[in-house]
């Protein structure tokens, strides 16, 4: 059988990279292949449109299996498990058991308990907490603001009380000081302080095995605006610090620190290329592990936790986030993370609800018991594309890393200013994408939903960045936002103008040439309506006094010309001039008669190249908003 298909593919050719190239340049027409085919990331990393296996004879990684170092295709050997993880905010210790019970009944496996306050806790706390929860069976994890170090010994202390066996209990508290010191710019007491802490936990834990006491919180960098790359480069030399830290004068062996770290890195859009984050990271971070000479392979094995990150969400059209994770969870999952926290599509700007974290819980389940992802190990192995990102990403986050290594180290980099500035140089560069629509936030910038408006009153805080810096804080910290927020506070000031105010109208004066009037007054609508305007589109208009006098009638405060570049020397300055001043006159395009027009007293143009957000700023002040 198997000769005869050998045979079959005998009648077909090889073709040569050489040839391919040579049908696309061909097919180009003389257009630069660059320019047109070559996609260029934020990541810095040139994508091709075609690969094969020629790219990837320099890959040593491919000759190991799953679950062999340097762990790329996945730490574990026959499957790829996740664990579901959802989270439990923890107000009252009876009502958050009762919540985490219901959640352990509709599949999740594994539990997030987020302590907002600063509470001296017991053990009998937490036995109220944990009640008939078997923690044999299920993760448990332990998200606090403060006393985490505390936390960690009462858990201790319960685990103990009961009948299991110490190593096969899995779970984690997420104490992370240097971390957190990029966000609030201060240690609690100092740097040797925490550090002590930080020893205390791995060797009060050290019959649990399975017990993540240091947390590296990679998403920050992501939840701050910062490329794939940086966020990968950045908690690698974050997790290299612990390593350092608390190994040096052998304070802690290298093994022991390794197995105590959990990554938590956020989940970005962009598909294929967070998959191969998920796959480069454990590669480079085998690579430092191993260059603090382990005793054993295994402790460099990365444990990852994924959460769909808070960067690309958004409160206008929020069922669109549910889209977005579930792409998000894919990237995680078959990236080979261990466990998966799906945001719910709400979390943006209240608490989530019942049927949210329903839906945040079953996107997972969905992927594990209809699509089967859990079921081969490395899915995406065999795929030259994702492997050549892989590579590509694994190649440029080293270089970044080892940037912040020839710099002191990840905290001397951050008390330079280079981890700061670096970030916020990729998000102003991800922030004009997005003013400029080379970046789209579906109905928020491109295709909002016009009949979607604000209700009631908006805490300001939902439109602002996250600023936890501390009193006295010694360096400039991160500020985890949102993309969207800008156009956000853009809309919701339009809104709350609605609420005493007509809506401003902006009104589509459609005439001449029928293919580009409809085009550009679909372009328009958006345009307009991504500020919360009301839009009004219309079939096309025999004459200019005819639109004019139908905007008039139905109060426009903006009118639209959408026309053709031809038509626009002749039909807009007569309709500028029959307006005479009465509403905002705005020519949709950008005719080669602009600067014509313009000395005819024209002022406003909209097209693809348009700075949307600073636009519609700019008519906002016009209209007195």
């Amino acid at each position: 059988m198997a000769e005869k298909y050998n045979k079959l593919f005998e009648e077909f050719p090889p073709v040569s990279t050489q040839q391919w190239m040579d049908k696309i340049t061909a097919d180009l027409k003389g257009a630069d292949y660059n320019r047109k085919l070559v996609w260029k990331t934020n990541e810095g990393i040139d994508v091709q449109p075609f690969y094969r296996a020629e790219n990837l004879e320099n890959l040593d990684y491919l000759n190991s299996l799953p679950g062999e170092f340097p762990f790329v295709r996945g730490t574990k050997k026959n499957n790829n498990e996740w664990l579901v993880r959802q989270s439990i905010v923890v107000k009252d210790f009876a009502e958050a058991n009762k919540k985490a019970l219901n959640y352990l009944m509709r599949g999740v496996d594994s539990l997030a308990f987020v302590f907002d306050g600063c509470t001296e806790y017991t053990v009998a706390d937490l036995a109220v907490l944990l009640n008939d929860i078997q923690l044999d069976a299920v993760e448990v994890n332990f998200v606090c603001k403060c006393r985490a170090c505390k936390i960690a010994e009462l858990f201790v202390a319960y685990a103990k009380q009961g009948n299991y066996d110490l190593k096969s209990i899995r779970a984690s508290v997420e104490y992370d000081p240097f971390g957190k010191y990029a966000l609030t710019g201060k240690f609690k007491i100092d740097q040797n302080f925490v550090v002590d802490q930080a020893v205390k936990m791995v060797s009060a834990t050290a019959e649990l095995t399975k017990f993540k006491t240091l947390a590296v919180n990679g998403k920050n960098f992501g939840n701050a605006g910062s490329s794939i790359v940086q966020e990968l480069a950045y908690s690698l030399a974050l997790g290299a610090e612990y390593m350092s830290a608390l190994t040096d004068g052998e304070l802690v062996e290298p093994d022991a620190v390794a197995k105590k770290l959990k990554f938590n890195f956020s989940v970005s859009a962009n598909y294929f290329l967070e998959i191969a984050k998920f796959r480069a990271a454990r590669l480079l971070w085998a690579q430092i592990v191993k260059a603090y000479e382990p005793k054993c392979d295994c402790s460099a094995k990365m444990t990852i936790h994924a959460e769909t990150g808070s960067w690309n969400k958004t409160v206008y059209d929020a069922y669109v986030n549910m889209l977005r994770t579930q792409t998000e969870a894919m990237s995680a999952s078959l990236g080979g993370a261990d466990s998966i926290t799906v945001l719910p599509f709400n979390a943006a700007y209240e608490a989530s609800n019942e049927f949210s974290d329903r839906i945040a819980r079953n996107q997972q389940l969905l992927l594990k018991e209809e699509s089967h992802f859990s079921k081969i190990a490395d899915p995406a192995a065999g795929s030259y594309y994702i492997e050549e990102l892989t590579a590509s990403i694994a190649d440029q986050a080293w270089k970044l890393f080892l940037e912040v290594q020839e710099k002191g180290g990840y905290l001397a980099a951050l008390r330079e200013g280079f981890i700061q500035a670096e970030i916020k140089k990729m998000a102003g560069k991800r922030d004009m994408n997005i003013a400029t629509r080379r970046e789209n936030l579906l109905g928020v910038n491109q295709f909002p939903n016009f009949t979607e408006k604000m209700e009631g009153n908006v805490d300001a805080a939902v439109f602002a960045p996250v600023d936890l810096t501390a009193e006295g804080a010694e360096i400039e910290t991160l500020k985890p936002y949102r993309g969207a927020q800008a156009f956000e506070a853009l809309r919701y000031k339009t809104d709350v103008y609605a609420k005493s105010n007509k809506r401003p109208l902006a009104f589509m004066l459609t005439i001449g040439n029928l293919a580009m009037r409809k085009a550009r007054a679909q372009f328009a609508c958006n345009f307009f309506a991504v500020a919360g305007f009301d839009v009004l589109d219309n079939n096309g208009f025999k004459t200019v006094e005819e639109g004019v006098e139908a905007a008039q009638k139905a109060g426009a405060a903006i009118v639209a010309i959408c026309s053709s570049d031809d038509e626009y020397a002749e039909l807009a300055p007569a309709a500028f001039e029959v307006i005479g001043g009465k509403a905002i006159f705005v020519v949709a395009g950008a005719p080669v008669c602009l600067e014509d027009l313009k000395a005819k007293g024209i002022q406003h143009f909209i097209n693809v190249k348009s700075n949307l957000l600073e636009e519609l700023k700019n008519y906002q002040s016009l209209l007195k908003i």
